[in-house]
């Protein structure tokens, strides 16, 4: 008979735990650990927690010399959970920053990305900064750490905005933070400006330097960016050095970005060095023919030398976080600055006002011989009742009026049995060579100095302001700004991309790209760029660039094209397929959709294009029109001018050129502009050509014109005028617009002869932006003075005998113009100290007369330093 299976009832019941809502409350857990004990940091001190307990184990275990890094992460782990190298790595990341740490041995560059030796090798200590702004136990509010044996502090009592100092970055769970840092003078002095109720800018400031663009800084608020730019610097036309990084790029990661663009033909670059010690230093040496400024905008489009950074101002709160703008972070800070004065005041006050009662208890006890009373206790009980009743006749009563003139020491708060056990603590000794005299001035200096700490209480504000100024007089100046403020023009990329691929074309089949090596090579271009391609239907299509792009069959005419370019004009015949006619027309073709068909004619079939030029500056031409043999026109051979025409959009349908079959179209002559002459101005600052009004007025430039550029160490320069030209600014003394009948005048020093010279010439070569030497290329020779001006008379003078002896001289009148090469003729055997110039042809302030940091006007006197 089978068994019947029964429960045991010993067996332990198994209760079921179901995981709905767990995973919810775990993560919510977690997100709020690394909120608000490792990524984001606290507004009352700016500091994560790990910082914190870096800072108060090496507090601790200051003694003024410098401790190994290994013992300091030793100390710290008694207070943070984590392991020693996130330790290490906090603590290295803090020294770095040479604000609150002072560091001996190897730490490691943040410029080069160089990381630290290891602990055991390297040492720090907290700096004098640190110790005056960062610690007072009295003000500090505690907390037990994480193993109950040790207390550690929940904030530091920072008196200084430190986190808009140092800057702060870190990640969280479900939110970020990234404040920018700023400089410590600058902090300062915005402090005191809220403490004072005024207005204030914020701006940050890097330790790399650079430069920077804070117009859309917004405060650092989230939404805001920042730009910002290495400094480059132009040591000749094959040469550029990078002295300045962007924050947070190191001199590997930029070398790194320069390679790849160089490898992508954005830019083009022989050899790139870094010589990087103790100031940054790379090298650029660049290929032949290459613009060293247009390769310096190429630098700032295509590699990290420009980058864009997103401030986040993200902080903790009252223990959540909250994302505030940096002038609300220094309020904020100020505020918390103001309150931890007050309280050290009240601290002090207090502490004055126990050091007085204690002096009054000792000379009321010794004066009023209140220890010959106990002479006759027998008991220890007795002496501290005698003790207790005799300093009770000196407790000032508080209604009480003290008489003018009454010296009577009274007591103004009752006495503890404290104080009569430290009475009855004090030697023979002491009372016997008890000083009433020092006693006084004693009381009086702390009454003084009560009375001076009620008055900061009442005035405290005032006070805080003061505490500012003594900190900057410390501190504020030490590290002057790095990071210039500025504003960057915007560069189009498509602009300053080098020309990296080769334009080929197959007309027929109607393919362009840079992979078609075998067809027709049209020109050099960017990969960036758009191409144009008119058909032989009347139809075009603009394209990106590519290996190999289909325009469509037939093409007649290929090059690369600029959105908004209204100076390129197309000339243009087409065959009317439905009239039979042959209708003429010119347009500019300036902004259309990439890759969609445009239609040139009136769109009949069996229309065609007859004639087709592309002219970069709206230039006109003459053509001759052969018509057809069989026709019955009576002239079969006619000119015609396309200047008759005036230029329209792309979508006219033109001008009757004439009803009969056409047999051929030739060009006889290309005519000048009919766009008028373009105007050119150059920005006095960055030295930009534009046609924005922007700067001062060149003139007007037709075609076959130059720019030329003047400078003081003896080199002129010619430029075709190129509206994305950048002239240099450096040493420029004059630039123009250049015509047959300029005749630069020159004064300068021949350091072979040791003679000043005069010359005048006009321009002979025809090379474009390379400078051309026209004094002796000599290590003392010198460009005094230099000018494109007719009519000038100047004034110099030299030193004889410790006397000015002033001359003038009419310089168009000394000399006659002649060759380029010559020397010119000897103005004196001694070097001359200044010149003044007195008349010229233009007036001082002319447009044309540009003027870089050593440009001479009319009236301007120039002092010379040979």
């Amino acid at each position: 008979m089978a068994q019947k299976n029964k429960t045991d009832e010993s067996q332990p019941s198994v209760s079921v735990h179901t995981l709905k809502g767990m995973y919810e409350n775990y993560f919510l857990d977690y997100a709020s650990y690394v909120i608000l004990e490792r990524a984001v940091p606290s507004i009352e001190d700016g500091l994560k927690p790990v910082q914190r307990r870096i800072l108060h184990a090496m507090k601790e275990m200051d003694d003024g010399r410098f401790h190994k890094v290994a013992n300091i992460i030793g100390q710290t782990m008694q207070y943070h959970p984590h392991g020693d190298a996130a330790i290490g790595d906090a603590l290295v990341k803090l020294g770095q920053r040479d604000l609150l740490i002072d560091t001996q041995g190897n730490w490691g560059d943040t410029r080069t990305g160089d990381s630290a030796a290891a602990s055991r090798y390297i040492e720090a200590r907290l700096t004098k900064f640190a110790l005056d702004v960062a610690f007072n136990k009295d003000t500090t509010e505690w907390q037990l750490s994480y193993d109950g044996r040790k207390n550690e502090p929940i904030n530091l009592p920072m008196k200084f905005p430190l986190l808009l100092a140092q800057g702060v970055e870190g990640i969280a769970v479900g939110l970020s933070t990234k404040i920018m840092p700023h400089n410590v003078g600058e902090l300062i002095k915005a402090s005191i400006k809220i403490l004072e109720d005024k207005k204030f800018v914020l701006y940050p400031d890097f330790s790399t330097g650079g430069s920077i663009d804070v117009s859309d800084y917004s405060n650092g608020k989230r939404g805001g960016k920042i730009l910002v730019r290495a400094k480059i610097e132009k040591q000749d036309k094959n040469t550029l050095i990078i002295t300045e990084l962007p924050y947070g790029i190191t001199t590997s990661s930029l070398i790194d970005s320069i390679v790849k663009a160089n490898d992508k033909g954005k830019i083009k670059i022989k050899k790139i060095v870094d010589n990087t010690a103790a100031e940054v230093e790379i090298v650029i040496d660049l290929a032949s023919g290459v613009s060293p400024d247009l390769t310096i905008d190429a630098l700032y489009a295509f590699t990290n030398c420009a980058i864009s950074i997103s401030p986040n101002a993200c902080v903790i709160v009252d223990n959540k976080p909250l994302f505030l703008a940096v002038n609300e972070i220094l309020r904020l800070s100020t505020e918390r600055t103001k309150e931890l004065l007050r309280q050290e005041l009240e601290i002090k006050k207090a502490d004055l006002e126990q050091k007085w009662h204690n002096a009054s208890l000792e000379k009321i006890f010794i004066e009023k011989r209140v220890y010959h009373e106990i002479e006759e206790c027998e008991t220890w009980e007795m002496v501290l009742a005698t003790i207790d009743t005799e300093m009770r006749r000196y407790i000032a009563d508080p209604g009480e009026k003290t008489k003018s003139g009454d010296q009577r020491l009274m007591l103004k708060r009752p006495f503890s049995q404290d104080d009569i056990l430290r009475l009855t603590e004090i030697k023979i000794k002491r009372i016997s060579k008890f000083n009433t005299f020092k006693a006084d001035e004693l009381l009086q200096q702390l009454i003084n100095d009560i009375e001076q700490t009620v008055y900061d209480l009442k005035h405290l504000t005032e006070f805080a302001i003061h505490y500012f100024e003594e900190l900057y007089e410390k501190y504020g100046t030490i590290n002057p700004r790095k990071t210039e403020i500025t504003s960057f023009e915007s560069i189009d990329v498509v602009q300053v991309a080098a020309n990296n691929v080769k334009l080929y074309a197959n007309l027929k089949e109607g393919f362009i790209g840079w992979g078609l090596k075998k067809d027709e090579e049209i020109r050099e271009c960017s990969d960036l760029d758009d191409i144009i391609g008119f058909k032989k239907d009347g139809s075009f299509r603009v394209s990106k660039i590519g290996e190999k792009v289909f325009m469509g069959e037939n093409l007649l005419h290929v090059d690369v094209w600029k959105k908004g370019d209204d100076r390129t004009t197309y000339n243009m015949i087409y065959l009317d397929g439905a009239s039979g006619k042959a209708m003429a027309k010119r347009f500019n073709v300036k902004a259309i959709t990439r890759d969609k068909d445009y239609d040139l004619t009136k769109g009949s079939k069996g229309s065609k294009v007859l004639y087709l030029t592309a002219n970069p500056n709206g230039e006109s031409e003459t053509v001759r029109v052969q018509l057809s043999p069989s026709s019955r026109a009576k002239k079969k051979v006619f000119e015609f001018d396309f200047d008759h025409l005036d230029i329209k959009g792309r979508g006219s349908q033109g001008n009757i050129l004439t009803k009969y079959p056409v047999r051929k179209i030739e060009q006889l002559e290309v005519g000048q502009s009919t766009l008028g002459a373009l105007n050119l101005w150059v920005d006095e600052v960055s030295g930009r050509i534009n046609t924005d009004e922007r700067g001062l007025h060149l003139g007007e430039f037709d075609t076959g014109d130059l720019i030329i550029a003047l400078y003081s160490d003896g080199t002129y320069v010619l430029h075709n005028p190129d509206p994305v030209l950048k002239v240099e600014m450096n040493q420029l003394l004059h630039v123009a617009k250049l015509d047959e009948d300029t005749v630069i005048t020159a004064v300068h020093y021949d350091g072979e002869k040791d003679w000043t010279m005069v010359k005048r010439f006009q321009i002979e070569t025809s090379s474009l932006d390379e400078k051309v030497y026209f004094i002796r290329e000599h290590s003392r020779s010198k460009l005094l003075f230099a000018t494109t001006q007719s009519d000038v008379e100047i004034e110099y003078y030299l030193i004889d005998k410790k006397k000015k002896e002033f001359w003038t001289v009419e310089l168009d009148e000394f000399i006659d113009v002649k060759g380029w090469k010559a020397m010119g003729n000897r103005l004196t055997t001694k070097q001359i100290r200044g010149i003044k110039v007195l008349t010229s042809d233009a007036d001082p302030t002319t447009e044309n007369d540009v003027a870089g940091e050593n440009g001479y006007k009319a009236g301007d006197t120039i002092e010379l330093d040979l």
